[in-house]
């Protein structure tokens, strides 16, 4: 099988275990019962920006953007990486609409395991998405609170007693700490100040997820289709929005907008 398009991040749905498909402008391909295949993919040479579709020489940013893009969308502001310092009440948001859609809706703060134990924040209507993304292996809701903007300053407030970040070497190694996300949960309550308190979410479950994999590497070899036009080798696992090759990984969301030839 041989397919050319526009590479997007992966998509996903369930948990147990995750179903992942590969998107090509509009094509899904399903990866889950393609585990042990060849797969081969072939840089074409052609960038598109992931928001208006236009052809560019060059990516701005972390989210595959034309410079007009990074430039003027909502997408790109400072406050989607430092939500604290959201300025949509201000009057100052590059787009008030998208603002009132993404920003100003309950979020929740939660903690993952995903490599160790980590404190991060999305929408409630995203945090299956958002926790598959990240390769968590569990996952717990913390709090839930009225907008982007408390969500970042309590992730700031409990960064200083967790970790914020992913080693995503050792996540997709499946290296992942021996911890108990209520028992970290009841630590973290004893440090938040009242104002933080309310927002609490009671009785909390803790989800898991299972990845699919027939291997796991004991070495990661990060595949970059700027340095390499072409990629090869046998599919092993997916997780989060890296492929797991017998050989190296391979990072889709980080070549979303490349033009390729992908072969199975």
């Amino acid at each position: 099988m041989k397919k050319i398009g526009i590479l997007r991040p992966l998509v996903h749905q369930g948990a147990a275990p995750v179903e992942y498909a590969l998107q090509l402008d509009d094509q899904e391909i399903g990866l889950n019962a393609r585990l042990g295949q060849e797969v081969q993919i072939t840089f074409l040479g052609e960038r598109n920006c992931i928001f208006c579709g236009r052809k560019t020489k060059k990516f701005y940013g972390n989210n595959s953007s034309c410079f007009n893009c990074f430039r003027k969308l909502p997408d790109n502001d400072i406050c989607i990486v430092r939500p604290e310092r959201c300025h949509f009440h201000e009057g100052t948001c590059r787009d008030p609409e998208f603002g009132r859609h993404h920003c100003m809706q309950p979020h929740i703060v939660y903690l993952a395991l995903s490599s160790d134990v980590k404190v991060g924040i999305t929408r409630k209507t995203n945090r299956l998405k958002r926790w598959v993304d990240q390769g968590a292996v569990a996952a717990l809701p913390l709090m839930e609170v009225p907008t982007r903007k408390d969500a970042g300053e309590i992730e700031v407030f409990l960064s200083q007693y967790i970790t914020d970040k992913t080693n995503w070497r050792k996540m997709l190694k499946n290296e992942t700490a021996d911890i108990d996300l209520l028992q970290t949960r009841a630590d973290l309550i004893e440090k938040l100040p009242d104002a933080y308190r309310r927002y609490l979410i009671e009785e909390p479950q803790v989800l898991q997820f299972d990845y699919p994999h027939i291997g796991t590497p004991t070495k990661i070899t990060s595949f970059n289709l700027e340095k390499q036009e072409t990629i090869s080798g046998k599919l092993i696992g997916v997780k989060a929005q890296y492929l797991i090759l017998d050989n190296g990984v391979f990072g889709v969301r980080k070549h979303a907008g490349f033009k390729v030839a992908l072969e199975f």
